[in-house]
């Protein structure tokens, strides 16, 4: 590989790091093609990508982004998972790929420019989707109204059934 090309694949994986939101250091040793190929399309569903390269090329692409705490963690085969959007989509799809593929290990991660270890992942990996997460924020800003009106009405409901009771009594008598 001559100089131009490692100056584009670094310019390439800068931009990538750079608008990356989250970042999933891996070591992929021993895997085949067709199951990194079968990773790259679940990543991809989910706005997300995993590149392959030299280490070195790495830790030079990887310098003034916020992905710059995983540098120590570019040792001995690596991928690189990147998500431009929603983090929690591709954690869930790396995390489940790595415990039916024992072989990609899950060596650091890089979250809004804060390092998380494996097992802080797999937490956000089980978290629920976005839309799952908005949708139970509306429900609960959707219920307090809701309770205001009816303990609102309330009082005058209980007021009617005092006078209905007073009435049907002086009905009887």
């Amino acid at each position: 590989m001559n100089r131009d090309d490692k100056t584009t694949i670094v310019s390439e994986l800068n931009d990538s790091f750079s608008r990356a939101k989250f970042t999933v250091v891996t070591d992929y040793c021993g895997l085949t093609v067709s199951e990194l190929q079968e990773l790259r399309i679940q990543l991809r569903s989910c706005d997300s990508e995993i590149r392959i390269a030299k280490n070195t090329l790495l830790k030079r692409a990887v310098s003034d982004t916020t992905s710059d705490v995983l540098l120590e963690d570019f040792t001995g085969t690596t991928a690189v998972v990147m998500a431009y959007d929603d983090p929690v989509g591709p954690a869930k799809a790396v995390a489940k790929f790595a415990e039916e593929h024992e072989k990609l290990q899950i060596r650091a991660a890089s979250l809004a420019g804060e390092k998380i270890s494996s097992e802080e992942l797999l937490a956000l990996s089980k978290l629920p989707s976005k839309e799952v997460l908005l949708g139970q924020f509306l429900s609960v800003l959707n219920s307090v109204p809701t309770g205001l009106v009816q303990v609102l009405s309330g009082v005058p409901r209980t007021f009617l059934y005092g006078l209905q009771a007073i009435k049907e009594q002086k009905e009887q008598a």
